[in-house]
């Protein structure tokens, strides 16, 4: 730091805040500590008062704050995301698209954990909307050891396996099929309230419902069902019903007899513990992709939210679900069933 004659510091970096007191009109900071003066600044500071200043001094091995910031904004940003310019020592990373936010704890946590500098990022595996703020980063100091942000961007390289701390996966076009099921609904003794429900959430993404049959509690059916759909060109099947484990619930022992991969048949999850999910392979010639087959409890038709809330964003951005994420769940997978829903802005499905 050094003391310097204000018509002499266009281009320095001011050490501290230069207050600006207009008695009955403002009491706030004119230019901000790591403000650069600029040639139409000077008549400004010397209107209050500053006839000399103290600005930063460079040094060898040194950073400031703006460039530290593009360090960290760089250890961050990943596709489909905008940025704000350096100001202040902090960058603003915004969407670009809509789709679905994926975080590396473990990088994260090791650049936070070398101190003076930090990376605040929203919730992973939540949906996020263009134009939505993903993270904010910036140093704590005025100037920083260049060694150290060296060290960090090491740190979080590793952890990440080279890949930037922050991905934003875009939603994709999704074509579907349900399938819903239950003797009450198929002999027409009771009316079908599950599907709208279903539609209705699916609604939220890209999604086109191609297909949908309501079977009685026929296994074979309802697996036939799924084949067909999914050769019919359905991405997600989402079958309804029958997922408990009463004798006449054979909505898993349908799914399971597809040949699909079933990654879980349970989830740590209130609303949504007999929630199965399983991967279809597909093969048409030279081309292959996985299918997405969902066993829905019948919570998701009632409750406001569920495990098909947390699930299905990931499904509509290709993010495949393994069951150890599904494990990671239990904290946080008790929704409150508040009288006001505020999800997501709340813990619900904050475990992984």
């Amino acid at each position: 730091m050094k003391l310097i004659n204000t018509i002499d510091a266009e281009g320095a970096v001011l050490c501290h805040d230069i207050t600006q007191i207009i008695r009955g009109v403002t009491k706030d900071a004119v230019f901000r500590k790591g403000h650069i003066v600029t040639k139409e600044d000077i008549p400004v500071l010397l209107s209050v008062g500053k006839d000399q200043l103290y600005v930063w001094e460079k040094q060898e091995g040194m950073l400031h704050e703006n460039d530290a910031a593009e360090l960290l904004c760089g250890m961050c940003r990943g596709d489909h995301m905008g940025r704000t310019e350096a100001k202040e020592g902090k960058i603003e990373l915004m969407a670009e698209c809509d789709g679905l936010l994926k975080v590396n704890q473990a990088g994260l946590k090791a650049v936070n954990g070398f101190g003076q500098m930090m990376i605040a990022t929203r919730h992973g595996n939540f949906p996020v909307k263009k134009g939505d703020r993903l993270a904010g980063t910036r140093i704590i100091p005025l100037v920083i050891e260049e060694e150290k942000m060296r060290a960090a961007r090491e740190a979080a390289l590793g952890a990440s396996g080279g890949k930037p701390l922050l991905d934003l996966k875009p939603f994709v076009h999704k074509k579907v099929g349900i399938v819903t099921t239950g003797n009450e609904v198929f002999y027409g003794r009771i009316q079908d309230t599950f599907t709208p429900v279903i539609r209705q959430k699916l609604e939220e993404f890209d999604t086109e419902v191609i297909d949908h049959v309501i079977w009685n509690d026929d296994d074979a059916k309802v697996t036939a069902s799924i084949l067909e759909m999914i050769r019919k060109g359905a991405d997600v099947v989402c079958c309804t019903g029958g997922m408990s484990v009463d004798p006449d619930d054979k909505t898993p022992l349908a799914i399971k007899n597809t040949g699909a991969r079933v990654v879980s048949y349970g989830a740590p999850v209130l609303p949504g513990a007999m929630f199965l999910l399983a991967y279809y392979q597909v093969t048409q010639g030279e081309n292959s992709r996985q299918a997405v087959i969902m066993g829905l409890p019948g919570c998701v038709m009632y409750a406001k939210r569920t495990v098909f809330d947390l699930v299905l964003p990931r499904v509509m951005a290709d993010d495949p679900v393994t069951a150890e994420d599904l494990a990671a769940l239990g904290q946080g997978g008790l929704c409150l069933g508040c009288p006001v829903c505020t999800f997501p802005n709340c813990g619900f499905g904050k475990g992984w």
